[in-house]
């Protein structure tokens, strides 16, 4: 916990105000785990690559102590039985299944059941616990707890781009081969980042599919350029399988909010499958 305070303050003068300590105590850290997981500079410390993986695994020891006071609260309380979650397929692999593995080795009882959709099912009539939630909230009386906001970005293959010449402008992208979703219109407003105004394009539609992953799969398959979902695209952007193109204008941006129907205090299961998600989600 003194480790992840050093890291989100970049100071271990203000981790130690904040913690309550002396300095000298909390510059003992290093030599206590005797490893190098932060790089001193005149502003501050940041973090070794050794540190970032270290600091993960801190922030879920530390959300697990924030909700240890409500687990005396619910003494035993042991969730156990069904717990059913639909969210889209862009929030599948990166985001809801690790939240969802992290919660089962935390609450054993549970038998997660899933629903991947990027269509809105409600809550009441399909027995669901949880709905991951992309886009403006429908009109509800169901609670909904903020995310984040997924922002859709251009992407191809270093190969694709080989092929063609790399689009730098709104107009040079019209004119690339776009593999399309059903929900993703040829026409659509885009944001230019570097004047912040907004404006409507017209894509030139090369394929079309129904699934997220498909349209993935096609592009990595050097067959055309493809809007993705942030949270899809940064894993492969690290690797570079996929390149980021005309960086300075985005697609659609959506709010992400997860949706329950409990009107009161709602389980400790569904308030830490929230708070998984959401880290998982700023991780990216």
């Amino acid at each position: 916990m003194v480790f992840a305070s050093v890291a989100e303050k970049g100071s271990f003068t203000r981790a130690a105000e904040t913690l309550g300590i002396t300095k000298s105590a909390v510059s003992q850290l290093e030599k206590e785990l005797g490893i190098r997981v932060l790089n001193r500079t005149t502003r501050g410390v940041s973090l070794s690559t050794l540190g970032e993986k270290l600091l993960r695994r801190c922030q879920l020891l530390q959300d697990q102590v924030n909700l240890a006071f409500t687990d005396i609260i619910n003494a035993g309380v042991d969730p156990q039985g069904r717990f059913a979650v639909t969210f889209p397929h862009s929030l599948e692999v990166n985001v809801v299944i690790p939240a969802i593995e992290q919660l089962c080795v935390e609450y054993p009882g549970l038998l997660p059941e899933l629903a991947v959709s990027d269509k809105t099912l409600d809550l009441v009539e399909n027995k669901l616990d949880v709905a991951i939630h992309a886009g403006d909230l429908p009109n509800s009386s169901y609670r909904a707890l903020p995310i984040g906001t997924m922002t859709e970005i251009f992407c191809a293959t270093p190969l694709y781009l080989q092929r063609t010449a790399i689009p730098k402008t709104a107009k040079e992208l019209c004119q690339q081969r776009w593999i399309a979703t059903s929900w993703q219109q040829w026409k659509m407003s885009i944001l230019q980042l570097d004047s912040n105004e907004s404006s409507t394009i017209k894509l030139s539609q090369f394929a079309q599919t129904n699934t997220l992953t498909c349209a993935l799969e096609m592009a990595l398959r050097h067959l055309g350029i493809v809007l993705l979902p942030d949270v899809v695209a940064r894993p492969l952007l690290k690797t570079g399988e996929l390149v980021h193109i005309v960086d300075q204008i985005t697609g659609p941006r959506r709010p992400v909010y997860s949706l329950h129907a409990y009107q009161g205090e709602k389980p400790i299961h569904v308030a830490r499958f929230h708070q998984l998600v959401s880290r998982f989600f700023t991780e990216l």
